[in-house]
């Protein structure tokens, strides 16, 4: 796949503009292995090749074992995520899905059980801010394999 164009260079003020919102997310103090999976599960459902790569490397890089990533597909089906985990698993499946029966009270009022009214924003901000670098990498078809973590 051959990128249809380099949306760094061609709008370099715009990216800047988001890049700050990833650059508060990636220092928010929610766990960066936490925030890995749910990166790689909100670009698993959009099927963004790029994103999927750069992230399912980043989390080995933290520590995350293969099982698990292997896994997060599939995760209600496995007893490999804790409760916190689940609940922002659901929560990235809700607000990546966006629509009014799926983002209701029960997985909200759950969530809560499991994060700070804090961590629920600053959760939900690494869930935007990954849907939007997925709604740039796929139309721009940014080709996988290429990311280096650095």
């Amino acid at each position: 796949m051959e990128a249809r164009l380099d949306y760094w260079k061609a709008s370099p003020q715009g990216i800047a503009a988001y890049r700050q919102l990833q650059a508060y997310v990636d220092r928010c103090g929610l766990d960066h292995r936490l925030m890995e999976l749910v990166k790689t599960r909100a670009s698993q459902l959009n099927g963004c090749a790029y994103c999927i790569d750069m992230h399912t490397k980043d989390a080995r890089a933290d520590g995350e074992t293969e099982q698990r990533l292997y896994a997060l597909s599939a995760w209600r089906e496995t007893p490999f995520f804790t409760e916190r985990e689940r609940a922002a698993l659901d929560w990235t499946e809700a607000v990546t899905r966006i629509a009014p029966e799926q983002v209701d009270d029960a997985r909200y009022q759950q969530l809560r059980t499991q994060f700070s009214e804090k961590e629920i924003v600053d959760l939900t901000l690494v869930i935007i801010a990954i849907n939007g670098w997925n709604r740039l990498a796929i139309p721009f078809r940014t080709p996988p394999g290429t990311y280096q973590r650095a």
